[in-house]
């Protein structure tokens, strides 16, 4: 259940600010997306767990929607969903080819860097949560209601994850999603009227809508996604090592690290360009059940991906989640995007915060999140610069610390006062 709220949570946010040919997104295209979401979803995990040619790792991993893109999806998607879908397809390509070579650049990368970029990931979405986090259809934003129902949510959640043990502490996002839900129902926030529209308009088993969506190429969205899909291939490969350290008791070898950003890629490109969805990428929280299980055995993990291509032709399934209030979205969600951040941090003493590293993280994060803060920063510049970077700090904090990476000194003699 961890896993469906993973598959469904980043585009059921998507789809609050989507347009698509100046018309907003309404609860049965909502519930259309979710129902695809399911599928390519399932068919990523297959192709993870048994390879086709060189697009696969063969390892227990399990492919989900990511949040990487949350930032970058909900910038081109309040503009137009097939810049978003455009942006998609392109950068998904780029991904899988990188794949393909990963050999040849997978080790410019620092973990500085990475660490970074993950903490730019959390940054950029945690206005998201906030915002989730005191906003319904049934009352205003911030109306104490709708914090109300949040901070129970909230609470719920933090009161499974320090209670339970085990793999049951797991789902403490969920059973505190759970609990919201309840009450938020006795707060007349839940619309089970459009649920039944949404049903009777789709059916019980339908056939997923495919190719709804015309995709737009914009230049500057195409680079911006390319940009984030570099960070999606860097937490992948962090993904498969950990998942063969943990699980498997070895290193990853050259050819699983090529095959999971060729499914990491060219999946994404799959979802956004035929299914209407956001990219895909690996499930964390699976790596570190894995690593906690030892339950490394792919044909018992396979039997969760057609289980997501199922859920993929019940509407009813994607109707209901289209009813969940934000404010009990945004009381799980506030602490997934902390946690991303924490995540960010944690790499960064993993990789020794030394002066050169100092400058890095310092200089990187400085620029990356305040160009999205000064209104009319790139207003002189190419408006390409300014679509890549003016409302995207993941995309800014992975190249100004990537050019610092490559471009500082690496002798500590250079850092030091004598």
């Amino acid at each position: 259940m961890p896993l469906i709220y993973s598959i469904i949570a980043p585009l059921i946010i998507i789809s609050s600010v989507a347009v698509y040919q100046g018309e907003a997104f309404t609860a049965i295209e909502t519930a259309r997306l979710l129902q695809n979401c399911m599928l390519i979803a399932g068919i990523g995990t297959l192709l993870q767990l048994y390879p086709i040619w060189k697009i696969g790792s063969g390892l227990p991993v399990v492919m989900v929607i990511s949040f990487t893109f949350l930032a970058a999806c909900l910038a081109t998607a309040s503009q137009d969903y097939g810049i978003m879908v455009g942006a998609i397809i392109v950068g998904g390509c780029f991904e899988g080819v990188l794949g393909l070579t990963a050999k040849y650049w997978r080790k410019i990368i620092s973990p500085i860097v990475s660490a970074c970029v993950v903490v730019s990931i959390g940054l950029s979405i945690l206005n998201v949560g906030v915002s989730s986090f005191g906003s319904s259809s049934a009352y205003p934003l911030g109306s104490w209601q709708n914090l109300l129902v949040a901070t129970i949510t909230l609470a719920a959640a933090l009161i499974f994850h320090t209670t339970l043990k085990g793999v049951a502490k797991q789902l403490y996002v969920l059973l505190g999603m759970v609990v919201g839900y309840a009450v938020s129902i006795c707060f007349g926030m839940v619309d089970f009227a459009a649920m039944g529209d949404t049903i009777r308009e789709l059916g019980v088993i339908a056939v997923p809508q495919l190719f709804a969506f015309k995709p737009q190429f914009q230049p500057g969205a195409i680079l911006s996604f390319c940009l984030v899909f570099i960070v999606s291939a860097v937490e992948t490969i962090g993904d498969t090592t950990a998942c063969c350290k943990g699980g498997l008791g070895r290193d990853i070898m050259a050819d699983e690290i090529s095959g999971s950003l060729c499914v990491d890629g060219f999946a994404s490109a799959l979802s956004g360009g035929v299914f209407g969805c956001s990219p895909i990428t690996s499930f964390s929280q699976n790596v570190g059940l894995i690593s906690m299980t030892h339950v490394v055995n792919r044909f018992t993990i396979m039997f969760g991906a057609p289980a997501m291509i199922l859920g993929g032709l019940f509407p009813p399934f994607g109707a209901f989640f289209t009813t969940l209030p934000d404010c009990v979205l945004g009381g799980c969600t506030v602490i997934m995007f902390g946690s991303i951040m924490m995540s960010g941090v944690r790499m960064m003493h993993d990789a020794g915060m030394d002066q050169r590293n100092t400058l890095i993280a310092a200089t990187s994060i400085c620029l990356g999140v305040g160009v999205t803060q000064a209104d009319s920063f790139f207003n002189e510049l190419p408006s390409f610069i300014g679509d890549i970077f003016a409302g995207n700090m993941v995309a800014g904090m992975f190249v100004v610390g990537l050019i610092l990476d490559l471009c500082l000194p690496r002798d500590p003699s250079h850092y030091t006062s004598m």
